[in-house]
């Protein structure tokens, strides 16, 4: 059973094969928006590698470059198919070539569709990893002079003021680190003894943090240090005032910011698909419709377009057909022996009596 038969004249398809031509274009402007997306958030993600723990989240920029540049050469492949639609002459030297076509225009859609699933499947992943990432970024904070550590304090710093956030979770992660390196650190005061010995890491302790923390937005000087201590400030309460510094922690200003920008791409692919399809849909009636009328001998004359010559099981089946033929797969043809056993026997059997026929009689 033919799936999705119509019927096509000739201004029919000339009419099909414009309307491909204007749509394989838009198509193409699709791939390269798809394209400069996984761009732009591949930098993203890349600026913001020294706080990421792993790149498992990157496999969405990828598949999204990698797409969008397939998509442009195939949908310039297929207005080409478009304007030799037209010409008798020239069509035929693409069908071979529209098979491949098919399949990767019907990969690209799969893929697509994957990228909109791993956007929100991914999640999680992102989450803990940022989690790590930014646990070792404020613990190596203070590393200034270590290699491979130099430019963490920028990078945190710089993070913390652009997403107007604190810390992993919150300000009082800065509680748990040393943040000061020891270079600048008074060893002969009887405070900094005091800190350093009050924990069993020998680590300087701080109920501060760094000057990034400080809301600007606040009217209030800011309040970096000694921070659970009332008395250290006037009018000051830890618990009930609300502290001049930013309340949300980084891990989930990034998560928010990361999300929103998987979040927004899944509408425009989604969109980016549809057109995809509507190229390989079109595509396809073009191509049988073309090839009806040749095969007809009259390119003027009606013709017949389908997506699908046989009905979906039927096609499926005949393409595992294909392929098994295509990987030597198909089992071997049976032997006469398989077939009829009984006769083997009796075949054997009469060799049997004509080689006793054959032997001498002993003499008596």
């Amino acid at each position: 059973m033919v799936l999705l038969k119509m019927k096509f004249n000739q201004q029919r398809r000339v009419r099909l094969a414009q309307g491909l031509w204007l749509l394989s274009w838009l198509a193409v402007m699709s791939g390269t928006f798809v394209f400069c997306l996984g761009v732009y958030l591949k930098t993203e993600l890349v600026r913001r590698a020294e706080v990421m723990d792993n790149s498992e989240i990157h496999v969405v920029p990828n598949i999204l470059m990698i797409v969008g540049l397939a998509s442009i050469g195939t949908n310039w492949v297929a207005s080409r198919v478009c304007q030799d639609s037209l010409d008798a002459s020239r069509f035929p030297r693409w069908k071979v070539l529209l098979l491949a076509w098919f399949a990767v225009a019907a990969l690209i859609c799969c893929l697509l569709l994957a990228v909109v699933v791993l956007s929100y499947a991914l999640q999680g992943r992102l989450e803990e990893s940022l989690k790590v990432g930014l646990r070792n970024g404020i613990r190596f904070y203070k590393d200034t002079d270590v290699p491979g550590r130099c430019f963490q304090k920028e990078t945190i710093d710089r993070l913390q003021m652009e997403f107007r956030c604190c810390g992993n979770n919150n300000f009082k992660d800065w509680f748990e680190v040393q943040w000061v390196n020891n270079r600048y650190l008074d060893f002969t005061s009887k405070d900094v003894k005091d800190r350093v010995r009050s924990n069993v890491d020998s680590r300087y302790l701080l109920d501060g943090v760094p000057f990034s923390c400080c809301n600007p937005a606040s009217p209030r000087p800011c309040l970096q240090y000694h921070l659970t201590d009332n008395n250290a400030h006037y009018s000051y309460d830890f618990h009930s005032e609300e502290l001049n510094l930013y309340n949300r922690g980084c891990r989930q200003a990034l998560i928010d910011y990361y999300m929103d920008l998987m979040n927004s791409t899944g509408p425009g692919v989604l969109s980016v698909i549809l057109i995809q399809v509507s190229v390989l849909l079109s595509m396809r009636f073009l191509q049988t419709a073309v090839e009806g009328a040749m095969a007809l001998e009259s390119p003027e004359g009606d013709s017949e377009g389908y997506f699908l010559e046989k009905g979906v099981k039927e096609t499926i089946e005949d393409l595992k057909a294909k392929v098994l033929v295509i990987l030597k797969l198909d089992q071997a043809e049976p032997t006469a022996a398989d077939v009829c056993p009984e006769a083997a026997e009796a075949e054997k059997g009469g060799n049997n009596t004509a080689e006793k026929d054959a032997s001498p009689t002993p003499a008596s």
